[in-house]
């Protein structure tokens, strides 16, 4: 009996103490669950992909709750916060539409809603060659090239005009499908300032276009001369175009009259006057002008 009694008190105290740790664990457990469980966020996602330029209707999105710490920056919680909004950037489905990815409610559908403020799109007629063999798509970058006549240059001469500047579109395709195929297209429409614009519409008219790809990382301007026959050939530089200039008026003024030359006499040498001759040895005067000079004549011997 004596041996019973000390196998009922071991087991009793060891299941007592079993007891204890799982209420120990058990609390510790529903504690922990408890920290585990954070607040919860309506948060609107797109039902379905939304691309560039849909505007957005009610069945395209729906909501989903989220953890708080996990609502995106710019979301929405209700629905018709994004009713009727265009779409600048690609949506995903099951993504939460985001401030970011929206135009402006009534900035229209299709291109419109692309162009941000103070920018203009421009359409820019394309061929194989001008349009990089179609590899000039939507989101690229492109400088503008102009070749011709400048004011007063006498020579063909080829300039970057515009750099780094944004393709909208290329044809009617606004946004590609990530595989990088080429689209042979008739136009591509550019994102260019009002300045720039005025600037490739003069040179799509004065000379030709050409669209050069670059990479869309790289947005350094350069700063070039332009490109000249002379600087491929080695040929003299030509002359220079004269300048015309400006007419004048020319008024004659009456001439003065020319003086009447008078000639003067030439003066003559005074006579000479001689005084008859008179016998030989005798002395002969001779006058002429204010002088007089005496000559004495020998014997045959005649005045000169």
């Amino acid at each position: 009996m004596r041996l019973d009694r000390r196998f009922l008190i071991v087991l009793s105290a060891s299941l007592l103490w079993a007891l204890v740790v799982s209420a120990m664990f058990y609390r510790l457990a529903a504690g922990g669950g408890g920290r585990r469980r954070e607040p919860q966020k309506t948060v609107v996602v797109a039902a379905r992909a939304l691309p560039v330029g849909a505007s957005i209707e009610r069945a395209a999105v729906r909501l989903r709750e989220i953890p708080e710490n996990l609502f995106p920056t710019g979301g929405f919680s209700r629905v018709e916060e994004v009713l009727d909004r265009p779409v600048i950037s690609p949506i995903q489905p099951d993504e939460p539409v985001v401030e970011a990815r929206l135009a402006a409610k009534g900035s229209g559908i299709g291109l419109a809603p692309l162009i941000p403020p103070g920018m203009r799109a421009l359409s820019v007629r394309v061929n194989d060659v001008v349009g990089v063999a179609g590899f000039i798509l939507p989101g690229m970058r492109v400088d503008v090239l102009v070749t011709g006549h400048g004011a007063t240059q006498a020579e063909i001469v080829t300039r970057t005009v515009l750099q780094n500047i944004a393709v909208l579109s290329a044809g009617q395709t606004i946004q590609t499908d990530g595989k990088s195929q080429s689209i042979q297209v008739p136009v591509v429409t550019l994102l260019v300032s009002p300045h720039d614009a005025e600037a490739l519409t003069l040179a799509n008219s004065d000379g030709h276009v050409q669209l050069v790809l670059r990479n869309s990382a790289d947005g350094r301007p350069v700063a070039t001369p332009g490109s000249r026959l002379r600087d491929l050939y080695g040929a003299p530089a030509p002359l220079e175009r004269p300048e015309v200039a400006p007419l004048r008026t020319i008024v004659e003024r009456p001439r003065a009259p020319e003086p009447v030359v008078v000639p003067q006499p030439v003066p003559q040498p005074p006579p000479r006057v001689f005084v008859a001759p008179k016998a030989a040895g005798e002395e002969m005067e001779i006058i002429q002008g204010k002088v007089k000079t005496v000559e004495i004549l020998a014997h045959g011997s005649n005045p000169k």
